[in-house]
């Protein structure tokens, strides 16, 4: 039985295995001992977190579980308002019109301009699942359980959230944009960029980065072609979180030029098919499959699995139950998968 339950202290060996596989240009999971560590006692605080009435600097970050290994297949988080303590930053693409009357010259450009616009808002990040578990739909699990989690606990979340999407690079983690940006304003590597940015150094960014918009047809043609597009492994988790309800609104990451998606909550697609139903153990003779969770913090489980369903209870095996910490007659929150 696979489970998605929040990451404890002794989940670090796990975590750092994850931040080694995970490769360039994966921010949010730096190789990073102490960065690691912070981030595992970040999440035990969050969870720990009572009588929380709208969202602070909580992160959660959750680990999938083989239950029967004790193996950890990958990793996922939401950050409940992003910005508060260190900016973060984007460039927000636009149109500059240029018009000579005189002598009917008309020109519509393409800008980027740095910006600060998404302060505030909750973020789905850090998704990673270990190559050899890329199977029986586990990482659409590992995705998507986190709008129930949304559902179940919105008050500790934005009415808006984005998911930052990871731009092109090539295996040894070069990107066309951030080699424009290098060449004309940086002295810097890629990944030295990206391994500061995850560990939460950033005032490079406002002293080097360029402060006035960015014409984009001066880019040069492999920077230019980049712009908001994703890495091809990403292309999977872009499609997933466009069918939840997210879309593209013109935000593109600083450094290597990836899309920025963004939804409201309560519009999700999994947020609005949830519904809680009451638990009934016994044997499941259908092969509806679903996204199940209980209603704990601390101590939160998730799964996907087969059950019966009718008006107001779902019926779910012995196994599904005490991998949910649940019983007879208590309540979980379920949504068509």
């Amino acid at each position: 039985m696979i489970v998605i339950r929040p990451i404890q202290s002794s989940d670090y060996e796990a975590l750092y295995q994850c931040a080694v596989e995970s490769g360039f240009g994966f921010t949010s999971l730096p190789i990073d001992e102490e960065l690691l560590q912070r981030r595992i006692e970040k999440a035990e605080r969050s969870f720990a977190k009572q009588h929380i009435t709208s969202p602070g600097d909580e992160g959660y970050l959750f680990v999938m579980e083989n239950l029967s290994t004790q193996e950890i297949l990958g990793v996922s988080a939401i950050e409940a308002s992003v910005g508060l303590s260190e900016a973060f930053w984007h460039y927000r693409l636009g149109k500059e019109a240029h018009y000579s009357e005189k002598h009917n010259v008309r020109r519509l450009l393409d800008t980027l301009t740095l910006c600060n616009d998404y302060t505030g808002c909750s973020e789905l990040c850090t998704l990673f699942l270990r190559e050899p578990f890329r199977e029986n739909r586990n990482g659409r699990t590992l995705s998507k359980f986190r709008m129930l989690f949304l559902a179940q606990f919105r008050e500790r979340f934005s009415k808006k959230i984005i998911a930052e999407m990871r731009g092109v690079s090539d295996a040894e983690g070069n990107s066309p944009f951030w080699g424009w940006l290098q060449k004309n304003f940086f002295n810097m590597e890629f990944s030295q960029v990206d391994y500061l940015t995850g560990i939460g150094d950033k005032t490079f960014i406002a002293e080097l980065m360029p402060r006035h918009p960015i014409y984009v047809n001066l880019l040069n043609k492999e920077a230019q072609e980049v712009v908001g597009q994703v890495h091809k492994n990403t292309v999977p988790a872009l499609n997933l979180l466009k069918s939840e309800g997210f879309s593209f609104r013109g935000y593109v990451d600083i450094f290597d030029a990836g899309p920025t998606v963004e939804g409201r909550v309560k519009y999700l697609r999994t947020v609005q098919a949830s519904e809680l139903r009451t638990v009934r153990v016994g044997p499941v003779s259908s092969s509806d499959t679903v996204l199940a969770c209980n209603q704990e913090l601390q101590n939160f489980r998730a799964l996907q699995a087969e059950v019966d369903m009718n008006d107001e209870e779902v019926m779910i095996t012995q196994e599904v139950a005490d991998a949910l910490l649940v019983a007879d007659g208590d309540t979980i929150r379920v949504a068509p998968f």
